[in-house]
């Protein structure tokens, strides 16, 4: 059994039902969220995104919304300020460029305000069925630990490892399962080694010793 067969059945058995935890009913909604929970936490974005969508359920009704309104909106997670420009942006060119429809398009998601490569992976996966591997912090730490990346390389980097050692069909399945494993397994302070299905395929110099799974 190859590593990438080992990591997939563990996942498998472990996170069988792992999907996008950000709150949404639409590809506008996901990408609002998506946007939003940069440097934040699922939870909190879901917090203020069951008002945020109340007010403004469209790409209309946030282009045309009240920057200090959504600042209001916003003002309990990180960045908000920054965030709420951003929203309401992305909202305008949305409306100006793609008749207020989220585009299936990489290059037009990223050059939207506040959309990066990871959100417009993010979307283009969750929104559309595109197969694409999203690296945040838990996917990228676990990449590292499972020695499938280094520490040195970049996102990007990573990104293409991924895509290279697993088949493109598990892409999207993975890419939640990882952000599972390394948001409630492999913590970045207290992993749970202990009882690590994927322990020997581990290379993390500070793991602690095994107890069985």
């Amino acid at each position: 059994m190859t590593k990438a067969d080992s990591i997939i059945r563990a996942l498998d058995l472990m996170f069988p039902n792992a999907r996008v935890e950000l709150h949404h009913q639409n590809p506008f909604e996901l990408l609002i969220a998506v946007v939003l929970s940069a440097q934040t936490t699922d939870v909190s974005v879901n917090k203020v995104t069951l008002e945020l969508f109340k007010a403004y359920p469209d790409a209309n009704a946030m282009a045309n919304a009240d920057l200090k309104a959504l600042e209001i909106h916003l003002r309990s997670i990180g960045l908000y300020r920054n965030k709420a420009k951003h929203i309401k942006a992305l909202s305008q060119a949305l409306i100006d460029h793609h008749e207020g429809v989220v585009p299936n398009d990489r290059e037009a998601l990223e050059a939207l305000a506040g959309v990066g490569r990871k959100t417009a992976n993010v979307v283009l996966s969750n929104a559309f069925g595109v197969p694409a591997f999203a690296v945040d912090t838990h996917v990228a730490r676990v990449s590292i630990r499972l020695g499938i990346a280094k520490e040195t390389d970049s996102v990007r980097t990573i990104e293409e490892k991924l895509m290279t050692i697993f088949p493109k069909d598990k892409w999207q399945t993975l890419h939640h399962q990882m952000i599972f494993f390394g948001r409630y397994h492999c913590l970045a302070k207290s992993p749970k080694c202990g009882h690590c299905p994927l322990y020997q395929l581990c290379v993390f110099s500070q793991k602690k010793p095994y107890e069985g799974f």
